[in-house]
């Protein structure tokens, strides 16, 4: 991979010439794969689902441009995804583990390669910018690598026990569980349909994923490199349509021995609650957020506004470890809001396919109506301090704009407290570091947190203290975003996460296997 173009969220730092060059190429590749009937595949058959109930999937930046016509599964299909995944499970559990990454590291590559017409897509597709849409597609294709680093670091998660005796010899080893099957969000449609399914496929699970209804022909490209890279039909299957059918005849399936899924908290718990059946069965769940940014007396006032502004407003809020809550000691809270006020109105947004612009679309009408109450509740009860409007001037009227929006609102309000995910932050003054502590606790969510100081006393007590999952210091480049595998691994405490272990970290592998203890006695 030609290090010019190397992106991540933390360091955008091939933001070039040459890279948009090959971006403004990639868009037009992308534009040849939008607008016809899109199948889903099952077992390398690529099926239509039921007549006449395939979703017309139009670009949220403009309503005139078809991504593509999805087929919707029936429930049918869906078991018929099971089933072969069922079948396939045991070749290829078989398989070696070298084999199976190896297979995935080639993956990794064409992923990477065909980063810009992937990322033109995502673009089209929901709504990211052009830096954001490669962040995604990159990240993906490390999360790929880095789960190959860690079968290799662990030689498979097979290892030799201590004996109790000459005549005996224990090993230690983690297996498959069978199926595993991924539900995938639309806010990354890449990196949170294909990373988990890479993790699950690498430990020698097969893999059913349902991806979002807003991202799908994303993550099918993305399962067409894993494909293309050499894994066998029956070990990946993609079934397409409404999660509260398709998603949930998936998961109530008795064959399916796990579950990945990101999604909101309310859907998450229920799954959570309801999955055991007959035995305990693993999800792993990452739910949300409301990320809070504590800003100190001893702020470094340019890191702490910049960071919590590319925070609050990259990809349109709609990350869910995007910075929502502001809390700022009183006696820096004017200076630090005006700047934020400021920041936000220089915010551009637009065409997300644009290389100037940073702020795209929401994803869809129902975002715009949450956008629009939180902003009506702000205006009654606080003060709406920028943005706090639809835009549609132009050719943004058929697309789905707002303004990145700061607010002064009741520090008790629902808008500290309920997940918006729209371009939307809301501030307060506080007494102390610990007030702000606390109230950045009280949330039941526990993702992702921030702290902007420059002393060491109020940076060692935010860490001691905070209960969230993620954290960041100082970090302009996002207050509470920006995880990056193998560097900062990414998973949230309390309602956030059901399992404590962070994806692009040392111990997410384990998650998809469980151990086996083997003694055999000679």
């Amino acid at each position: 991979m030609t290090e010019t173009f190397r992106v991540t969220y933390a360091t955008l730092s091939a933001d070039n010439d040459d890279l948009h060059a090959a971006y403004d190429e990639g868009i037009e590749r992308a534009r040849a794969m939008l607008g016809g009937l899109r199948p889903f595949v099952i077992g390398g058959e690529m099926r239509e689902g039921i007549a006449g109930a395939a979703l017309d999937e139009r670009s949220p930046a403009d309503h005139d441009l078809r991504v593509a016509n999805l087929a919707t599964a029936s429930a049918e299909d869906v078991a018929d995804a099971v089933a072969a995944a069922h079948v396939h499970a045991p070749t290829w559990a078989a398989t070696p583990w070298q084999d199976r990454a190896e297979v995935l590291d080639r993956a990794a590559d064409l992923i990477s390669e065909r980063r810009f017409e992937l990322s033109a897509v995502m673009a089209m597709e929901v709504g990211k910018n052009r830096l954001e849409a490669l962040g995604d597609v990159e990240e993906t294709a490390d999360l790929i690598r880095y789960y190959g680093h860690q079968m290799r670091e662990h030689q498979g998660f097979a290892q030799p026990m201590e004996r109790l005796s000459p005549e005996e010899a224990t090993f230690d080893v983690m297996r498959p569980y069978g199926v595993w099957a991924v539900v995938a969000p639309f806010n990354f449609p890449m990196a949170l349909a294909i990373a988990p399914t890479a993790a699950a496929l690498i430990v020698g699970n097969t893999v059913v994923l349902k991806p979002s209804e807003q991202g799908a022909l994303t993550s099918i490209l993305g399962c067409e490199a894993l494909w293309d890279a050499g894994i066998p039909p029956g070990a990946l299957h993609v079934v397409t349509g409404p999660g509260e059918t398709v998603g949930r005849a998936l998961v109530q399936d008795p064959r399916v021995g796990g579950i990945t899924f990101t999604g909101s908290y309310d859907v998450g718990m229920a799954l959570y609650r309801a999955r055991a059946g007959a035995w305990p069965k693993p999800v792993v769940c990452e739910m949300g957020g409301k990320n809070p940014v504590i800003v100190g007396e001893a702020a470094d006032l340019d890191l702490a506004v910049e960071g919590t502004a590319r925070s609050a407003f990259g990809y349109s809020g709609q990350k869910c470890s995007a910075a929502s809550r502001c809390y700022v000691e009183r006696s820096v809270y004017g200076e630090f809001v005006d700047r934020l006020v400021e920041r936000a109105d220089a915010v551009v947004v637009g065409d997300p396919l644009r290389r100037d612009v940073f702020m795209g679309p929401v994803i869809d009408a129902a975002a715009v109506s949450r956008y629009e109450s939180a902003v009506a509740e702000a205006s009654q009860t606080g003060r709406v301090l920028a943005g706090g409007r639809r835009i549609d001037d132009g050719a943004l009227e058929r697309g789905y704009f707002v303004a990145p929006t700061v607010v002064e609102a009741p520090i008790d309000g629902r808008l500290f407290s309920d997940e918006l995910f729209v371009p939307f932050v809301a501030v307060a003054p506080v007494s102390s570091l610990d007030d702000a502590i606390d109230r950045a606790n009280a949330s039941p969510l526990g993702l992702t947190a921030g702290l902007f100081s420059r002393e060491q006393a109020d940076i060692d007590r935010f860490l001691e203290r905070i209960d969230a999952g993620v954290v960041y210091v100082n970090r302009k480049s996002g207050a509470t975003t920006g995880a990056w595998p193998g560097v900062q691994p990414f998973g949230g405490w309390k309602g956030s996460g059901t399992n404590g272990k962070a994806g692009g970290g040392p111990y997410y592998l384990q998650q998809y296997a469980r151990e086996q203890s083997r003694t055999i006695v000679s």
